[in-house]
């Protein structure tokens, strides 16, 4: 298991900017050890599935034990790196993957023993029988659900809540670990047959894509949160709002959405009141998570769940859409403010919505 290079002493207790003398790498561990507070080092990394192998034969010159051996070192190897994240030594990710995926042992044709000792405990498989395993359908799609267990507590760990304010240091060090994820992987499986890269990549690049999105998202919180907590701002808005003809959004929508005029008319009257009572970010967060819980209910337990949160997206989108239209007609003063609010709302309606159907479906957002 790879083991990321511990803080050093005296560190922890100086912070992040009392020693200008301090190495970079000091400095390094310092602000990760401030950035810490941020993210969530209490998680615990839920346990991974067994491979299901069916009644498939296993290939020629892999056994059992090498698939058990393989369980336990990929167990290890994510572990390894969960550790790295939580201690925010994203370099060291590219190098734990190498090491992984390119074993320094000699190729064999026996079977690999399971790891018995203390001794045994840094025993890898040899690159050729990892390769033999990735083959194999049941243990790629093992592999795939472990990587989608893993990345999912990767995305708690970094962000384990999207609206918190972060300071932009480790937003951007996120960012930057997003951008790397892909082409680490590509360059530390080089070797492997293009089937099991691109399955690996998939899973990676959804995860990469994840972080950007809740990373944006959290930008988004944070500069949207400034437009309501300015009482001048929220009063133009208020008075811009009341000039939009939602007779006529209504009117237009309905005919693309269906929607039941009731629902509309009451969500137009709950978004104009928390506006005009100046709600906080985290009123309107509950506001958004409790207009979809209203529209949802209806649906839930029923397989047609994730087709309604779909649809439910949509023409939330749609009708919103429609407003900074008319808002746009009209050349509100207060345009830029709704266009902010717009993209945040939206951006956290599906962020919602994600997560109620991943949990209706009991799979990872």
């Amino acid at each position: 298991r790879y083991r990321p290079a511990q803080k050093m002493d005296g560190v922890a207790e100086s912070g992040a900017n009392s020693n200008p003398h301090a190495t970079p790498e000091q400095s390094v561990a310092a602000q990760s050890q401030h950035h810490q507070q941020f993210i969530d080092v209490t998680h615990v990394f839920p346990e991974f599935p067994a491979p299901d192998l069916g009644n498939v034969l296993i290939q020629e010159g892999v056994t059992m034990n090498d698939v058990k051996t393989l369980q336990l070192l990929y167990r290890r190897h994510c572990e390894a790196t969960l550790d790295v994240v939580m201690n925010l030594q994203f370099h060291y990710i590219e190098k734990l993957w190498q090491s992984f995926w390119n074993p320094k042992t000699p190729s064999s044709d026996g079977p690999a023993a399971l790891p018995s000792s203390e001794e045994e405990h840094e025993r890898t498989l040899p690159k050729d029988k990892l390769i033999a395993l990735c083959k194999y359908k049941p243990i790629l799609k093992w592999m795939r659900s472990c990587d989608h267990i893993l990345y999912q507590a990767l995305v708690e760990i970094l962000i384990p809540d999207v609206l918190r304010p972060v300071p932009s240091t480790l937003t951007q060090a996120i960012r930057n670990f997003a951008k790397s994820l892909e082409g680490w992987l590509m360059n530390a499986m080089s070797e492997f047959p293009p089937q099991v890269v691109q399955t690996k990549v998939g899973v990676v690049s959804a995860f990469a894509q994840t972080l950007r999105r809740y990373t944006s998202l959290n930008h988004l919180a944070q500069a949207a949160r400034a437009v309501l907590q300015n009482t001048s701002q929220i009063n133009q808005m208020l008075s811009d709002l009341n000039r939009v003809d939602f007779a006529n959004v209504q009117e237009q929508a309905s005919w693309v959405c269906q929607c039941e005029e009731g629902m509309v008319q009451k969500l137009e009257q709950d978004f104009k009141l928390t506006l005009q009572q100046q709600s906080s970010l985290d009123q309107w967060a509950s506001w958004l998570d409790n207009v979809v819980t209203q529209v949802l209910k209806h649906h839930e337990g029923s397989p047609s769940f994730p087709k309604a949160a779909r649809q439910f997206l949509l023409k939330w989108s749609f009708y919103s859409s429609m407003v900074i239209r008319d808002l746009t007609l009209r050349s509100a003063a207060s345009f830029g403010s709704f266009h902010l609010i717009r993209l945040l709302y939206d951006e956290y309606m599906f962020y919602l919505v994600e997560h109620r159907v991943a949990q209706a479906t009991g799979e990872t957002p």
